[in-house]
């Protein structure tokens, strides 16, 4: 079949991009874009009303499913954009540590409060902004 020459051994996040092109390839794909949000929507739904822990892991499945089908309608690299987000909260968390040592304090000893404002101004610097 169309799908079985995809390599179970590839990452998941690859593996699940190339099966759903190889599946638009011969017409299994919505014709815009918005259906695909839909499918988002409706997953989150499911993960929300999931009735078992092993349910709820099988939604999230869908949903990561779901978003991995989103990147490709963007014509998105989804393993780059992951992986670029995966540095931005390293920078940013970095940041969080280096202001808590700056102040004295301990991460466990700050609230989520405190940890997200300096968050906030993490992800400013990372933006090029002015925090004054």
């Amino acid at each position: 079949g169309i799908l079985s020459g995809v390599p179970k051994s590839m990452p998941s996040l690859a593996r699940a991009e190339e099966i759903q092109m190889r599946a638009a390839r011969v017409g299994f794909d919505w014709p815009t874009v918005e259906p695909v949000y839909a499918k988002i929507q409706e997953e989150i739904g499911e993960v929300l009303s999931a009735p078992s822990p092993a349910e709820r892991e099988k939604e999230l499945g869908d949903l990561l499913f779901a978003v991995v089908n989103l990147v490709r309608w963007y014509r998105v690299d989804p393993e780059a954009a992951l992986r670029g987000t995966n540095d931005r909260f390293m920078g940013r968390f970095a940041y969080i540590e280096q202001q808590a040592r700056k102040m004295g304090r301990e991460l466990t000893s700050m609230s989520l409060e405190e940890m997200d404002a300096l968050w906030v101004e993490a992800k400013h610097l990372q933006n090029g902004h002015n925090l004054e």
